[in-house]
């Protein structure tokens, strides 16, 4: 959805043609795969932060536009609403000193975007969902000043036919209703590419899918919305809520949402495309002139711009991506199940995580999607964004024996994915220095049971007890999680509460 879109209203015509150009998509696809015609292994990564912006205050400022013209970079770009940017790193390739590379990458880029959004009395902070947003700020008058964004709006809204409801019931509930999408815009992530060869594919969508719940209950930083304390990891929840095109009646058919983990192990990246088309009508239906099929015919590399495009409207928590490089396709895994934050190190060990376990189990001769039911691997995840580093997981067992056991998240972590993380790493070719700085930021979080989303609400629970209001609470926790994030030391290390006033004289 980063490209630009225009387009004015649509015609009855306009689907059935959209479908009939998918379909010649979805052949073109078929045929690149068969011809082998995709980028040979690259071994590169590539990164996108969503971002908020907040006032000195901690409440959310409405003025990407403002922001984005100081900034006056391509390596940011506008989000949904107007509190949000996004920052994207460019490809590395994975070895070496990548993430030291990475990070230091980042802590330059952002610095920079905090100082130009100081000279509008605001600030860049990187948090799952920021604290302090009120429903009055999610509204679609609230949405970025972008054609696409509009537009998506208006044809989910049309689709639905009626108000979205958000219902999450955790430590609190939140129960209410919104007329647009724009509570979606409160979900910042990060999002870890991974270009992977077309044999390679569904081995590492599998292991992405089997771990993502670890992913998640270590590296959780969503605890509030509205006011209200919900799951450990809000984002998810919200983000099926918000973009739910499906009435009750729909939901009670076992009509798949738009935003979903998914239902299946695959044996190809074919298999997610096909069943983007086979069960998701267009939103923007929008056809270019590309012939792709005829583009094959003449040896060449086609766009397939209608795929792209409705790739980008099924929101997946590991999606496939098609693209063309120096005129060659590729195809990547994007992992999107990461809230952004706290701090460039939590972000970079999270990514360390993630490439490194991914390479171990995608590589391994029993590999753990032929031993954990899909529908486990899916409760897990519901599990880890409901209970954060508290969750129990299951994962199968060891020895000869098979099944799965149910056990602590943070004893996975610590005991089976940690050292498969590693030796992931190791083959990657990455310097051991940045493995075990980075690595060893998520074991410290497994040791100590902290993460974004513990601080944050053990945080809030001190202001309450020193007699703050909720409101007042959640806006002293937000500035002190903004000033401990731009300090930069891993979340684990931060010490739990608002610190003490300084006397006077």
């Amino acid at each position: 959805m980063g490209e630009k879109v225009v387009a004015g209203p649509f015609d009855l015509s306009d689907r059935r043609r959209y479908r009939t150009k998918l379909r010649q998509c979805l052949t073109g696809l078929e045929r690149l795969l068969a011809e082998k015609r995709f980028d040979r292994p690259k071994n590169l990564l590539g990164l996108e932060i969503e971002l908020n912006l907040v006032g000195p205050d901690g409440m959310p400022k409405m003025m990407n536009g403002q922001v984005l013209e100081r900034i006056a970079s391509r390596d940011f770009q506008t989000e949904l609403a107007m509190f949000n940017l996004e920052v994207n790193i460019a490809p590395h390739r994975l070895a070496g000193r990548v993430f030291d590379r990475l990070a230091e990458e980042l802590r330059t880029s952002l610095a920079y975007a905090h100082r130009k959004a100081n000279e509008v009395d605001a600030g860049i902070m990187m948090i799952g969902i920021l604290p302090t947003l009120e429903r009055d700020d999610l509204v679609s008058s609230n949405l970025s000043e972008v054609d696409r964004y509009a537009l998506l709006n208006d044809q989910i809204v049309a689709a639905r036919g009626e108000e979205f409801t958000l219902d999450i019931d955790g430590v609190e509930r939140l129960s209410c209703t919104s007329k647009s999408i724009a509570p979606e815009a409160a979900c910042t992530s990060v999002q870890l590419h991974l270009q992977v060869t077309p044999a390679r594919f569904a081995d590492v969508w599998n292991a992405a899918q089997a771990i993502a719940a670890a992913q998640v209950a270590i590296g959780a930083n969503s605890p509030f919305l509205f006011g209200r304390e919900l799951w450990r990891e809000s984002r998810p929840p919200l983000f099926t809520q918000s973009t739910d095109t499906r009435p009750p009646e729909l939901q009670a058919q076992g009509v798949r949402p738009r935003t979903w983990f998914g239902e299946r192990w695959i044996s190809s990246a074919y298999d997610l495309f096909e069943e983007n088309l086979r069960y998701y009508p267009a939103l923007l239906p929008i056809c270019d002139d590309e012939d792709p099929l005829g583009v094959l015919d003449a040896g060449g590399v086609p766009k397939l711009g209608e795929l792209v495009l409705h790739n980008g409207t099924v929101y997946r928590w590991n999606r496939p991506v098609y693209g063309i490089a120096d005129g060659v396709p590729h195809l990547r895994v994007e992992n999107r199940v990461l809230p952004a934050g706290p701090t460039v190190t939590d972000v970079i060990a999270n990514a360390a995580f993630y490439y490194g376990v991914v390479r171990a189990l995608a590589e391994e001769p029993r590999p753990v999607w032929t031993r954990l039911p899909f529908e486990a691997a899916a409760a897990n995840f519901d599990a880890a964004c409901r209970y954060g580093i508290d969750a129990r997981l299951r994962w199968p067992r060891g020895g000869r024996f098979g099944g799965t056991a149910e056990v602590d998240a943070v004893h996975l972590v610590r005991d089976e994915l940690l050292p498969l993380a590693a030796a992931g790493l190791d083959a990657w070719g990455v310097e051991p220095a940045d493995r075990d700085l980075y690595l060893g930021v998520i074991e410290e979080r497994c040791r100590l049971r902290a993460n974004g989303a513990s601080w944050q609400a053990a945080t809030f629970h001190r202001a309450l007890e020193k007699g703050l209001s909720r409101e007042t609470a959640l806006a002293a926790t937000t500035r002190r999680y903004s000033e401990l994030m731009h300090l930069g030391e891993p979340v684990h290390t931060w010490p739990v509460g608002l610190p003490e006033p300084v006397p006077l004289g």
